[in-house]
């Protein structure tokens, strides 16, 4: 798996860059966010990856932040919202937006997004409303996204073996003790799934 790129930046369009890591060119899929943050061609640049594997491509998705990546993998678990999807959302609205937008219920702020109708708005409600964590009253707003752990790598991983992210978060629910070592949390949830 590729957690991050680190190299020479070679080439970039609004969705795409490529990032030249001793003598190999990843070609990298970014959200508009990503890019308005990037540096000029030449210069290092440093992207926090999610890789997909898929029967006829591999695709490499790059973000600016580790946040992003976070919540760019919580989209991808929804129902319906695939890496594409998930990408031109995070283009057009930044986290703490549609964080808002999802406590609010506010479809309308989810279908003024590409590619997203009413239905698809109901359902990142619906599904987002117990992945993003809750705000304390009075308090200053807190990170909308949890640092990566055990279990996120554990899904990630078990996505990247070939389940759908739905499979891999149910069969990482049931486990009761989430501090253990990666390699048993993956060992345990393809228990679970068999």
């Amino acid at each position: 798996m590729i957690g991050r790129i680190k190299g020479t930046l070679i080439a970039k369009a609004a969705t795409e860059v490529m990032v030249d890591v001793g003598g190999v060119g990843y070609e990298i899929d970014i959200p508009l966010t990503t890019f308005y943050g990037l540096g000029e061609l030449d210069s290092t640049v440093l992207l926090h990856t999610h890789l997909v594997v898929r029967e006829d491509a591999q695709l490499l998705f790059g973000f600016g932040t580790p946040e992003e990546r976070v919540l760019f993998r919580t989209l991808i678990k929804v129902n319906g919202v695939g890496p594409k999807l998930a990408i031109t959302i995070l283009s057009g609205i930044d986290a703490d937006t549609f964080a808002n937008a999802v406590r609010s219920k506010d479809v309308k702020a989810l279908v003024a997004l590409p590619g997203v109708g009413k239905k698809t708005a109901e359902r990142l409600i619906i599904e987002m409303q117990d992945r993003l964590p809750a705000l304390e009253a009075g308090s200053s707003q807190k990170p909308l996204i949890k640092p990566m752990d055990h279990l996120a790598d554990a899904e990630t991983a078990l996505i990247n073996l070939g389940f759908k992210p739905q499979q891999a978060s149910r069969a990482l629910a049931g486990i009761v003790d989430a501090s253990q070592s990666l390699e048993n949390l993956i060992k345990q949830a393809l228990k679970n799934l068999s």
